[in-house]
C-alpha cells in the first residue's frame, strides 16, 4: 500500500480518477461474471439443447415448461414464444439490454483511460517547464524529474487501464452476440416447428 501511494504521489491528481475507473473495471468484469457463467455452463446448454428440439417438433407448451422458472434471459424469449413470434422478438429486445451490460461504460473507460494518461503526461511536462522557467540557475537534472515521473507515469498507466479494459469488453461483445444468436436460434426453431404443423 505504501508502495501504491508514493506512485499515486508521484502521479498527480490524474492518478485517481484512473485507479477509480480502473476499480470500477475490475467490478463490472466481476458482475458480467457472475452473470455469463452460469449461462455457459453445461447444465444450461443441455437445457438449451431440449428446449431447441422441443420447438422444432412444434411443442411450444413443452419448451414453455422446460423453461418454466428460468430467470436467464432464454427462459423469457421461450416462455415469450408461446405468445406468438412477435411476443418473442419483443422479449429479445427486452433481453438485449441485459447481455449488453456495461458495454458502452467499458468502451467509454477504454477511450477515456489513455486521454487522462496523456493529461498526465501533459501537466507533468507544464511542471517540468514552469520549474526550468522559475529557476533559471538550474543546475541539477533531477529536480525537474518530478514532472518527468509524472508525464512518464500517468502514460503508463492510462494505457494498461485502457487493456485490461479492452480484452473483457470484447469478451462481453462476443457473449453477448452469442445469447443473441442463441435466441434467433430459438426463434428459427419455432417457426420450423410451426411449420410442421404441430402447433
Amino acid at each position: 500500500m505504501e508502495e501504491l501511494s508514493q506512485l499515486i504521489e508521484r502521479g498527480g491528481f490524474v492518478m485517481y480518477p484512473l485507479i477509480a475507473i480502473s476499480v470500477l473495471t475490475l467490478a463490472i468484469c466481476l458482475e458480467r461474471l457472475i452473470f455469463w457463467v452460469p449461462l455457459r455452463s453445461p447444465a444450461r446448454r443441455g437445457v438449451m439443447r431440449r428446449i431447441h428440439d422441443a420447438l422444432r417438433k412444434g411443442d411450444a407448451r413443452g419448451a414453455r415448461s422446460i423453461a418454466e422458472g428460468d430467470g436467464s434471459p432464454f427462459g423469457e424469449v421461450v416462455r415469450a414464444l408461446v405468445e406468438g413470434e412477435s411476443a418473442a422478438l419483443e422479449a429479445v429486445e427486452r433481453q438485449r439490454p441485459r447481455l449488453e451490460r456495461f458495454l458502452a461504460t467499458l468502451s467509454t473507460i477504454i477511450t477515456a483511460a489513455p486521454l487522462l494518461g496523456i493529461l498526465g503526461t501533459v501537466t507533468g511536462i507544464i511542471q517540468s517547464f514552469n520549474l526550468l522557467e522559475e529557476r533559471s540557475n538550474l543546475t541539477e537534472p533531477g529536480q525537474i524529474a518530478g514532472g518527468i515521473a509524472q508525464a512518464l507515469l500517468t502514460t503508463a498507466a492510462g494505457l494498461i487501464v485502457a487493456l485490461v479494459a479492452l480484452f473483457p469488453y470484447m469478451a462481453l461483445r462476443h457473449q453477448a452476440a452469442r445469447a443473441l444468436g442463441v435466441m434467433e436460434t430459438l426463434l428459427a426453431a419455432a417457426r420450423e416447428g410451426r411449420a410442421r404443423g404441430g402447433g
